[in-house]
């Protein structure tokens, strides 16, 4: 049964269907529910593909609030409902000194990485233009936050709040069509930020670049739908639609872009 599933995915994925897989099994021998650590999006993907149309165990997803992009998943028998709080997820703002300047998205991911965590404890990490706030998994939080009292140069402190407090995010994501000669990363990073083949592969091979937060030095990586490449010193890429072929056998994507 497997191997009919793995043929509709790329190899590197899996040992992340073998782990759904895992989790199906234990919710319908334990009759009990099953909640995940984050998930990116391509893995929510794969969760919702893989329990396709199981009528005896459901799943639902949530991040911390509406259009999270990473989201912890319930799995459960159907007789259970999901509640906020079950999903284990705590929320933190982060104070600092704003008169001295401001933070960034990745000097707060790579302090909160180097308590040694692994990244699937850590969600989004959002701001509104001058606040931030850190999405945790409660079990791992008491111990994250713990360990900083300093991200950059700035001295900070970690105040948990509740649902109700959460900012809404700029969302500086925009959505472009792009038509391309294949899905190879190299193609994709050259084609959106108007840089050469040859630069896209150097930018690639000097580990500049990360597919789902994992760090890849394949310039003939072939991407795939909901897949986010992060390109250091350029942005983000997401595949959000897979339009088709033209005549001239180029496919056809909808994409949202980060720039910086």
């Amino acid at each position: 049964m497997l191997a009919n599933v793995y043929q509709h995915f790329r190899k590197d994925e899996h040992p992340f269907i073998d782990l759904v897989t895992g989790w199906f099994e234990q919710v319908e021998d334990q009759y009990a529910p099953y909640v995940t650590d984050f998930l990116n999006p391509r893995e929510a993907f794969i969760l919702e593909t893989l329990i396709g149309k199981k009528h005896d165990i459901k799943y639902s997803l949530y991040g911390g609030f509406e259009n999270s992009e990473r989201k912890c998943a319930i799995i459960y028998p159907s007789y259970y409902e999901p509640k906020e709080e079950d999903y284990d997820i705590s929320i933190y703002e982060i104070n600092y000194p704003l008169k001295f300047g401001s933070l960034s998205h990745g000097k707060i991911l790579g302090t909160l990485m180097s308590t040694g965590i692994k990244r699937e404890y850590i969600g989004d990490i959002i701001t509104d233009g001058t606040r931030w706030q850190v999405f945790i998994k409660e079990s791992m939080a008491n111990y994250v936050v713990s360990q900083i009292d300093k991200i950059g140069s700035f001295g900070v402190r970690f105040e948990q709040l509740l649902y109700t407090d959460v900012i809404t995010p700029t969302d500086e994501w925009q959505f472009e069509e792009l038509t391309v000669t294949s899905l190879r990363i190299d193609n994709i990073i050259s084609s959106v930020y108007n840089i050469s083949r040859q630069r896209a592969k150097q930018v690639i091979e000097s580990k500049r670049v990360k597919v789902n937060w994992v760090e890849t030095e394949r310039v003939d990586y072939l991407v795939d739908y909901l897949d986010i490449i992060s390109v250091r010193k350029l942005g983000r890429i997401q595949i959000v639609e897979q339009q088709g072929k033209t005549k001239k056998d180029k496919v056809r994507l909808g994409i949202r872009v980060l720039r910086k």
